[in-house]
């Protein structure tokens, strides 16, 4: 016997439905590639969305083609999140930051109909251009004021584009588990993979996000996106938003501290979403600056994923900021928010050290994600908070295989994907990245977690960013090495680290060496690069006795 319940499709055309009709005039903030601000509403970004798929329809875009952007956060970014797909396309967000023949492959290997890109990638773009092959034309996403002197061919006015077709459009009602969006990995061994996400992955991860124990947005949040478009459809934020009608503040390529600072002031942010490396940049620039973030900004909780978050963000937003760090844990694979780090009943008596120790987990699943934790052999460990092994996740938003890849499976006999990370879980269910499997220190017979001994270090006053490699050892097999870019104007030596880390971390995880540097190796995502450390430094020599 079948339910008696009506039954619609999950679509992400809904999202703008809904808003439109419950939240017409919440307001959109950009700021644009120009550097001025730019404010919209919900209703402005649906009627231009269906614009966007008039546009297209006339193109000859068929459903399901891709279309591709390289372009920041922005309204016209946001038109296209919604046209697209809800037209029946393939939004494909490509990074910028990807080495130029990271790019062409993902282009080609989309076979992208159609590429609209910011102008300040125009040079990009010439470049790349003669050896994009399925590319029919170029849209540059500004107003005829702002578009470039170009050789390109077939580039077009995007606002030119869209004002040629009303905003009266029907969105068809497709199958839920039609294609929506697509995301490259970011490639850093061999070449970038494709994840296919559908409209039902994606409305079921949005649902996630507006949970009390997801990010617990709602239409009361101005909510600053720091995390780029292009990253992972910014962690699913622009459709969240939809969903509850919240403000978005979408600060385009303004992402240095001051910029962030002045933006999310100025505009009310109650909540914001970004990588480390963004958070301690404008913590930084706090601290330089003498800024009273409490008083001056609205700011109640960040939302930080990407790399595991030291314990000393954590502290500074809380104590400087009045905001609760929410630590999460993702890939592209997982669209991207596999768990959360939100309290328990039981925490609401701890106390600040235990808060800020419970916010440095990556934390809890949802409902809708699976996670276990496997020893080499594939055999189940204990969730003890102490047994660590390879992550294995699955569930309603975890990819099944990548796109354009044929005969090749990405999941094991139960359906589980490898992580490649290394995890403890804890009988609450928190889970804790202690490594990635290619990373993790081997020495003597134990694992020594270097993103344990990374943030250890950065909490160091005078230490903006820790990388720690294990490096070949003749009686150990492997010790670490302790790689540190200081703050500008600090100092430190390698004895005074040493003396604070040996109050920090065990004595056998101690660094056999420390090194000074301007500047660490990070993938297009931000993301730490060990590998070129490792090529840098194989030629040091630890002391054998040591």
């Amino acid at each position: 016997m079948r339910g008696l319940m009506q039954n619609h499709q999950l679509l992400i055309s809904s999202l703008i439905e809904h808003v439109v009709n419950s939240h017409p005039n919440t307001e959109i903030v950009s700021r644009t590639v120009e550097g001025s601000i730019h404010r919209c509403t919900y209703a402005d970004i649906e009627r231009r969305a269906k614009q966007v798929a008039r546009a297209l329809t006339a193109m000859g875009v068929r459903q399901g083609e891709r279309i591709c952007t390289l372009a920041w956060n922005g309204f016209r970014h946001l038109e296209l999140y919604f046209g697209v797909s809800g037209f029946g396309g393939v939004l494909h967000t490509a990074n910028p930051r990807l080495f130029p023949e990271q790019l062409e492959y993902i282009v080609n290997h989309a076979e992208d109909q159609l590429l609209f890109f910011d102008a300040c990638f125009l040079p990009l773009i010439e470049k790349l251009a003669p050896k994009l092959k399925s590319v029919k034309a170029y849209i540059v996403l500004t107003d005829r004021q702002n578009v470039p002197s170009s050789s390109l061919p077939q580039l077009l006015c995007y606002e030119e584009l869209i004002a040629a077709h009303h905003g009266s459009y029907r969105w068809p009602d497709l199958d839920e588990n039609a294609a929506s969006s697509l995301c490259y990995t970011s490639g850093t061994t061999g070449n970038p993979k494709g994840v296919m996400y559908s409209h039902r992955s994606t409305l079921l991860h949005s649902m996630l996000t507006c949970m009390t124990d997801g990010f617990a947005l709602s239409a009361v949040d101005s909510v600053c996106v720091a995390t780029p478009m292009f990253h992972v459809n910014a962690w699913g934020l622009p459709y969240s938003a939809a969903m509850v009608g919240a403000r978005l503040l979408l600060p385009g390529p303004a992402l240095d501290g001051a910029s962030l600072y002045r933006f999310m002031r100025d505009e009310g942010a109650t909540a914001a979403i970004g990588v480390p490396t963004i958070w301690l940049q404008l913590q930084q620039y706090v601290q330089g600056q003498s800024l009273d973030p409490v008083n001056e900004l609205r700011l109640k909780r960040v939302l930080i994923g990407g790399a595991a978050v030291p314990p000393a963000v954590v502290e500074t937003f809380a104590k400087r900021f009045g905001a609760r760090v929410l630590h999460a844990w993702g890939m592209t694979e997982t669209s991207p928010i596999g768990t959360l780090c939100n309290p328990l009943l039981k925490h609401q008596l701890a106390t600040e050290a235990q808060r800020i120790e419970l916010q440095s987990k990556q934390g809890r699943v949802p409902y809708g994600v699976s996670l276990k934790i496997t020893d080499e052999l594939g055999a189940a460990l204990p969730h003890d908070g102490m047994s660590a092994g390879r992550l294995l996740v699955r569930g309603h938003w975890v990819a099944a295989a990548y796109f354009g890849v044929e005969g090749e499976s990405i999941l094991d006999a139960d359906g589980w994907f490898d992580t490649g990370d290394i995890a403890t879980i804890d009988p609450d269910g928190y889970m804790k990245i202690t490594d990635r499997a290619k990373d993790v220190i081997k020495s003597g017979g134990e694992w020594i977690s270097s993103i344990d001994l990374e943030n250890a270090a950065v909490g160091h006053a005078s230490v903006a960013e820790a990388a720690a490699i294990g490096l070949p050892h003749p009686k150990w097999q492997e010790r670490p090495l302790l790689v540190i870019v200081r703050k500008a104007g600090h100092d430190v030596t390698k004895d005074e680290l040493m003396a604070y880390l040996s109050g920090k971390v065990a004595k056998w995880w101690l660094p056999n060496g420390i090194v000074f540097v301007s500047h660490l190796p990070r993938t297009a995502t931000g993301k730490l690069q060990k590998m070129p450390l490792r090529e840098t430094f194989k030629e040091y020599q630890f002391d054998a006795d040591a």
